[in-house]
């Protein structure tokens, strides 16, 4: 055959010209001129091949979704990385000191050149795809094999028939990979399925994708192995795409080029919600726009850690479709990611795990893992020696009569890393959390299930570091989180250790008591000292955990920073902002005794006689002072009250922070009582004798 008549292609369908030139030409070659129906059982099987692999391939349904969608609906295009630059990292020093100094919370280096997966493919005759569990290699492997069928331009540019090959199947060295290749054309009717196979194999037609590795089981992986690459060799005109976890490649196949899977970016994760969410209903509610938004919240950044893994950016789809928000205790998002790496995802695919999990059952594992986070986090640790992660689990083996003492503690590694991908291994012998987000977590449980909740606020309640697990914690404590918050407002207090900064709390509580706003006097008080600050030096951090307390107390800071802009430029726009600014602050009604009118008209003044730029920089001096002194005088401040030291401000900064901590672990916490958070509440932001009150 030169050719297809037209009334073939309408015959063929929805498949793929090329597809069918393939699988015409090979066919003939064998079977001599091709009679009518010989030309329409291929048609049909053509045909059929497409539907079925479509079927069987290209349809999510994964961690108990509603209802299964299109592959093809919400794949989002791959990247890889080159795998021998993860590799190259000398020392955990190194591990340690690039992961702070990216300062993001992802592993994977956000400058490492990305390629395209549709262009390496193209590219790599014999290409072995490497990635962690929930990463999308075999999604990967699927989709590519849809894009072939469907002859998509700019896409596969080789002439080739998929064929997507579960290597888990290859449970015995009786099983052949020519009879599983050959199945896929015999379950759609191919003529002579035996005989096409041989040919299509013989003349390079074929692109075979052999998902999963590390899936085979574990009796049958050296022989496994072995009769793949035999089986390449045999072969080696047609295209071959391995998948395989990363910790458990072994560089034992040849002529493979390694990539790794990237992380999903923002610009892969908003596409993918956008997609998920591509209902008629969901596009008029804007659903996947909604979704984004919320998880670019600060309050979601760990969540938002999560999405970049294409598994965990499902579960967070399905969670938010179910509800239209992520839960306000967050301990209960990742205890549910950390389960599906644990339990769920094994069992969705069917893949038998390995004898070591007999004994070591699901809680048990938890308890282990959180041991080795916590040690971890504590010693100020994201990266761990495999000697001490192994000496670690041989130790909580032998300290727990409960525990399976028959198990080997680096197979216990092995399969954690390799069926789980819980920890990573992120360099020869050095390993980490899949996610810090996971770490966290498990370090949070570990202080919760060994009551070290006061050593975690002694030690820790002013390391931003420990910040996520302190809400956390908050969220873990079913019996409720009392006690967790008056030790921090108790560790609290003690930052209130200067005279000034007494008398700046005592000023605040004096200036808002009473007023006629309604807001609570919590919230009043941080709008007192925001302003105060602003007058003095606006320090950003300051300003900014002044505005969330005062957010949290459903007090609204205008445009804080007018003042000190007035103050620092002393010009005529900067000015007449200042004047907008005390309006709000008038409608507020925080303030007592107050006298904002002639606040304002002092301030229109000035703005009159603001220096022109050609006159001495004195006059502009004495201009932001004589503004300064009108402001403190207005508010009734002096300026020794605000003229911090460094370590005053700093200081302060603490305090701020800790308060604002607090609130945020009441939100995340699952209960509180109301007579301590009233208390709490109440007593916040004001100089108080601690332990005359945290008792009551």
């Amino acid at each position: 055959m030169t050719g297809i008549e037209p009334w073939a292609i309408s015959v063929v369908g929805g498949l793929a010209v090329p597809l069918f030139q393939s699988i015409s030409t090979t066919l003939s070659s064998f079977s001599g001129m091709m009679d009518g129906k010989l030309r329409e059982r291929i048609y049909a099987a053509s045909r059929q091949y497409e539907r079925k692999y479509q079927k069987r391939h290209g349809i999510l349904q994964v961690l108990g979704m509603r209802k299964p969608i299109k592959l093809n609906s919400v794949y989002t295009a791959v990247q890889f990385l080159n795998y021998k630059s993860l590799q190259s990292f000398e020392s955990i020093d190194d591990l340690e000191k690039g992961f702070r100094e990216a300062q993001s919370r992802r592993f994977q280096s956000q400058y490492s050149p990305r390629q395209a997966g549709i262009e390496v493919a193209n590219n790599e005759q014999y290409l072995m795809v490497l990635g962690e569990p929930g990463t999308g290699k075999s999604t990967f492997l699927r989709h590519l094999g849809i894009e072939v069928l469907k002859g998509t331009r700019n896409q596969f540019i080789h002439r080739c028939i998929p064929v997507f090959i579960e290597l888990k199947k290859l449970v015995s060295g009786d099983i052949s990979i020519e009879k599983l290749i050959e199945e896929e054309f015999k379950i759609c009717n191919f003529p002579s399925p035996d005989k096409f196979r041989e040919k299509a194999l013989e003349e390079g037609k074929l692109l075979i994708l052999f998902d999963a590795i590390d899936e085979i089981p574990h009796d049958n992986l050296c022989h496994a192995i072995n009769q793949i690459q035999n089986f390449v060799d045999m072969y080696d005109t047609n295209r071959f795409i391995i998948s395989c976890r990363t910790a458990a490649y072994q560089s034992s196949l040849r002529g493979f080029s390694n990539v790794i899977m990237a992380d999903f970016d923002d610009s892969q994760i908003q596409y993918f919600i956008s997609s998920w969410f591509e209902s008629e209903v969901d596009k008029q509610a804007k659903t996947g726009d909604k979704c984004w938004e919320v998880l670019q919240k600060p309050e979601n950044f760990a969540a938002k850690e999560l999405a970049h893994t294409p598994l965990l950016l499902t579960f967070l789809c399905s969670v938010y479709d179910s509800s239209q928000k992520f839960p306000d205790n967050r301990s209960v998002l990742y205890q549910k990611s950390l389960r599906i790496f644990l339990e769920e995802w094994a069992a969705e695919k069917r893949v038998l795990r390995d004898e070591i999990y007999q004994g070591l059952h699901t809680e048990l594992e938890e308890i282990l893992l959180s041991k080795i986070a916590y040690t971890g986090f504590e010693s100020d640790r994201i990266f761990f020696y495999q000697r001490d992660i192994v000496q670690q689990i041989r130790t909580f083996l032998a300290g727990n009569l409960n525990a399976p003492q028959h198990l080997d503690a680096e197979k216990v590694l092995n399969a954690i890393a390799v069926q789980q991908g819980i920890l990573v291994k992120r360099a020869e012998h050095i390993f980490s959390f899949s996610h810090l987000t996971l770490q966290e977590y498990l370090t949070a449980q570990y202080i919760d299930d060994n009551h070290l909740v006061e050593q975690l606020v002694n030690q820790h309640l002013t390391d931003k570091r420990w910040k996520e697990v302190f809400l956390l914690v908050a969220g873990l404590m079913r019996g409720g989180a009392d006690n967790l918050l008056l030790l921090m407002e108790k560790e609290a207090q003690k930052y209130i250790n200067t005279p000034k900064l007494r008398d700046l709390l005592i000023w605040a509580e004096k200036i808002t008591a009473g007023s006629q706003g309604d807001y609570k006097p919590v919230g009043k008080r941080t709008v007192a000292i925001a302003n105060a600050i602003t007058i003095a030096y606006a320090i950003p951090n300051i300003i900014a955990y002044a505005i969330s307390i005062a957010n949290a107390n459903k007090t609204t800071i205008p445009n804080v920073l007018a003042y000190a802009i007035a103050i620092t430029n002393a010009n005529t726009y900067a000015i007449a902002e200042a004047i907008h600014y005390t309006s709000e602050l008038e409608q507020l009604q925080i303030f007592n005794q107050v006298n904002f009118k002639l606040l304002i008209d002092q301030l229109e003044y000035l703005k009159a006689q603001v220096p022109e730029y050609q006159q001495p920089e004195q006059l502009g001096s004495q201009f932001a002072q004589h503004l300064q002194k009108t402001l403190l005088n207005t508010f009734r401040l002096n300026l020794g009250m605000i003229e911090l030291s460094r370590n005053e401000w700093q200081t302060l900064e603490s305090y701020l922070y800790i308060n604002d901590l607090i609130i945020k672990c009441k939100q995340a916490a699952v209960l509180v009582s109301p007579q301590t958070w009233n208390a709490i509440e109440a007593r916040m932001l004001l100089v108080q004798d601690i332990e005359s009150t945290i008792g009551k």
